[in-house]
């Protein structure tokens, strides 16, 4: 495959009544995909939206989402997912950064004043419109999405995914993981985040159907476990956090699951202890461990983890690198015998949108080098055959529950509050070295420890965060200290903290 567009739509001109998308036992076939993603298309070609500009979309995991998506690369924008349980000042964080001009609402809008943004909505564009010249779509390293992630000093950073990066991880997901024919994919991931990815495409370029598992179901366990049980597919995809949820409903098994062949994990580390529940639910399926930055395109390693690899590693490996990228160590950072993972390949991001301070510092380009390289931030260490193994952060950045989190960017907000002298979020570990919660450690003003007690304390904060962070990245636990401790430059010793909460 060597384009993503035109490969959908040939799905759908081949395949019209083929469905492509289901949301609870709601169907739209790839002719529908076509159809809509045309109008979008064509409404966005009327709009005076400078060149290559890129279209904030404001929604859940709808079919009008993806069909506005693909709308939007065929007239030639990347666009920005933003998933619509969002609280309000992160859609106007974005619109700060990114400059865009319009925002496409497929849900209803936060009230909230949005100066100089125009706003489009489904109801606007309708589905009688003239062909589409593909010729004008997003291709080459044109600008495909761009994923916000979180940033360390209140503003998200926007992660540009071309056509060309986007290009070669589909085509390695296809290749490299014995997926099925036509596969079904669990699409349980919100499309803000990149994980989702990784049934999205894969499944619409090869004929395959995405059949969703919405947010507001997963946030709840009766919804969730009376829906699971409901839907068929074959490859599962998402975090192991999740799929360890699902352990909590007895028919999550290959009895009522038996189409279901493949688990793809990716967004956070893969415990040995779940992959045994795995084999004894479901003892015939194939269960592959991920890894990837959202700089990388969603994964860049993979590893199908056998018996024999679970008999001889207790912390599971991360994979092996993709064909087409190199992942070398930087030996200078991280603890003996193991160095800072540094990514370079087709499916390394061009940088951050708008933030060249940013990109500079975590990206480069080697002398004579076509792609770019990437920084990760990870540490980790090679065994034989150049089988790659994850050891944790060199920084203070963190994975929850698949979530990317800057702690710096919590710990900015907290700094920001009127109660607080001192704050800091740490994560704290289960034996798997999966972040299991978030600690907030705070040294209150005097003020406010004489005012306020804890509960309410806690409560203010949880609100004030809310404001201003998305909810998973509110921390789980506020725990008040008299002092914190202080290192040598005058600053909170964050490292430190982190270590007693671990204690």
């Amino acid at each position: 495959m060597d384009n993503i567009i035109e490969t959908i739509d040939q799905v759908a001109e081949a395949n019209p009544k083929r469905i492509a998308y289901d949301y609870l036992g709601r169907t739209n076939t790839y002719g529908d995909l076509k159809l809509r993603s045309d109008a979008w298309a064509a409404k966005l070609l009327t709009m005076q939206l400078k060149p290559g500009q890129p279209i904030m979309v404001w929604g859940g995991q709808t079919f009008e989402m993806i069909a506005c998506f693909l709308g939007c690369v065929k007239a030639g924008h990347a666009y920005i997912p933003i998933a619509s349980y969002s609280n309000a000042e992160r859609l106007v964080m974005i619109q700060e950064v990114s400059h865009a001009s319009l925002v496409i609402a497929i849900d209803a809008l936060p009230d909230i004043a949005l100066p100089g943004l125009q706003v489009l909505r489904p109801a606007d564009v309708p589905n009688q419109h003239p062909a589409i010249n593909i010729s004008q779509a997003v291709h080459g390293d044109d600008t495909f999405y761009i994923i916000f992630t979180s940033g360390t000093t209140g503003k998200p950073k926007g992660v540009m995914i071309s056509h060309r990066n986007l290009l070669s991880f589909v085509n390695w997901e296809q290749r490299d993981f014995k997926l099925p024919a036509q596969p079904s994919f669990l699409v349980q991931a919100p499309y803000s985040f990149d994980l989702s990815v990784m049934s999205l495409y894969p499944a619409l370029t090869s004929g395959g159907k995405l059949v969703v598992l919405p947010h507001d179901v997963t946030q709840d366990f009766k919804q969730l476990f009376a829906t699971l049980p409901q839907l068929q597919f074959n490859v599962w995809v998402s975090t192991p956090s999740f799929a360890q949820m699902c352990f909590l409903d007895p028919t999550f098994n290959s009895k009522q699951h038996p189409e279901l062949s493949h688990f793809l994990f990716c967004g956070e580390e893969l415990p040995h202890s779940e992959v045994l529940a795995l084999e004894k639910r479901f003892p015939t399926s194939h269960i592959f461990n991920t890894y990837g930055p959202t700089e990388g395109t969603v994964a860049v390693t993979q590893v199908e983890i056998t018996d024999d690899i679970l008999a001889k590693y207790d912390r599971l490996p991360i994979g092996f690198a993709k064909a087409d990228t190199q992942i070398t160590l930087d030996e200078t950072k991280g603890e003996a015998g193991q160095g800072e993972l540094i990514l370079s390949g087709p499916s390394v991001s061009k940088g951050y949108l708008n933030n060249p301070e940013k990109t500079k510092a975590a990206f480069f380009r080697s002398a004579g080098a076509t792609d770019n390289s990437y920084r990760t931030g990870d540490a980790g260490f090679f065994a034989e055959k150049q089988l790659l193994f994850y050891s944790g952060r060199i920084d203070f950045q963190v994975k929850f529950n698949g979530y990317r989190i800057e702690l710096e960017e919590i710990n900015f907000y907290l700094s920001q509050n009127d109660l607080v002298r001192y704050g800091v979020v740490a994560p704290k570990y289960n034996r798997n070295h999966t972040v299991k919660q978030l600690v907030a450690e705070i040294e209150l003003t005097k003020a406010a420890q004489d005012k306020y007690s804890e509960a309410e304390l806690t409560r203010r904060l949880r609100a004030s965060l809310a404001k201003q962070v998305m909810p998973y990245m509110i921390p789980q636990r506020f725990v008040y200290r008299s002092a914190l401790p202080i290192s040598q430059n005058g600053k909170v010793d964050i490292k430190q903290v982190i270590q007693e909460v671990n204690q």
